[in-house]
């Protein structure tokens, strides 16, 4: 049966793939939009996060956001799943600014390590071809649920010549051995760890448990961590790559501080593009000890 939902979900994907991208774009949306009128649970996981990480706005303005984010959240799957289809050259071209590029060049040119950050933010799918376009890094995962889409997104995370870390025991050991031989990684920062792999610290007005992943990587050592997003431009102009050197205090022996900097350089983020961020994903399943739980 699992087998079976996994074929369907990929013959879907692949009939997706071939419609015009605006046109796909378009569908997403619309796809979000009967998210924000149909009672459903990703409505729901927005609505809560939300009203915890934004406590100060309006009602009537976080309604909108909500709104907003749900039809982006749309728009991110349509995206996505032209990403995971198409030649990763066509989805770069998808790519229309680069803001901070020689920041990735000039580590590189250095023979330094590079730790690039992200986060669930725009469109990481694109961000991840046009990363891979410029080096050859091993970027780290969460494998889906559906054997059969995680042995697609396997393949076409790894077109371009780079490899591919599951975060398992195996993918964990593979980076670290990247970073110390002086290589390119690429880690989504903002799942939520096991317990013993994080730290709570401050994201918006809460308390989110981090990973220190990141942190422990850049503990003691050469490695040059730079942040990196692919927003989605207004008006179907594509989208824009940042590229932006980490803080110093990401690099601190003090791994809570280290982790809050990196919180914090997310949140910075997603105050700019609210409505680009997947609010829909329980970022603050595991609470405080005492706290009581969200979803």
């Amino acid at each position: 049966m699992e087998r079976f939902k996994g074929a369907i979900i990929v013959g879907f994907l692949r009939l997706f793939s071939l419609l015009p991208f605006k046109l796909a774009q378009g569908l997403g949306a619309a796809a979000g939009w009967l998210l924000w009128k149909l009672p459903n649970r990703s409505k729901e996981v927005v609505r809560i996060n939300l009203t915890h990480c934004m406590p100060e706005m309006a009602e009537t303005d976080r309604q909108q956001l909500i709104r907003q984010t749900l039809l982006d959240t749309g728009r991110s799957f349509a995206e996505s799943a032209c990403a995971w289809m198409w030649k990763p050259e066509r989805t770069v071209r998808l790519v229309t600014e680069v803001e901070g590029a020689q920041l990735l060049h000039g580590a590189l040119e250095a023979g330094k390590a590079v730790v690039a950050i992200t986060s669930h933010l725009g469109n990481w799918e694109v961000l991840n071809h046009w990363f891979c376009s410029q080096c050859s890094p091993v970027i780290f995962f969460r494998p889906p649920k559906q054997p059969a889409v995680d042995e697609l997104l396997r393949s076409q995370r790894a077109q371009l010549g780079n490899r591919v870390a599951p975060s398992t025991r195996e993918g964990i050991a593979m980076i670290m051995r990247e970073v110390r031989r002086g290589g390119v990684v690429g880690i989504p920062a903002d799942p939520e760890p096991a317990v013993k792999s994080g730290e709570f610290v401050p994201f918006f007005a809460v308390s989110a448990l981090t990973s220190k992943f990141v942190p422990n990587l850049l503990r003691g050592g050469d490695a040059q961590a730079l942040f990196m997003h692919c927003v989605r431009l207004p008006g179907g102009r594509g989208f824009k790559v940042i590229v932006e050197a980490a803080p110093d205090a990401l690099y601190s022996s003090d791994v809570t501080e280290a982790t809050a900097c990196m919180s914090a350089m997310i949140e910075s983020y997603v105050r700019r593009w609210p409505s680009q961020y997947m609010w829909s994903m329980k970022r603050f399943k595991k609470r405080p000890p005492g706290e009581k739980k969200w979803y």
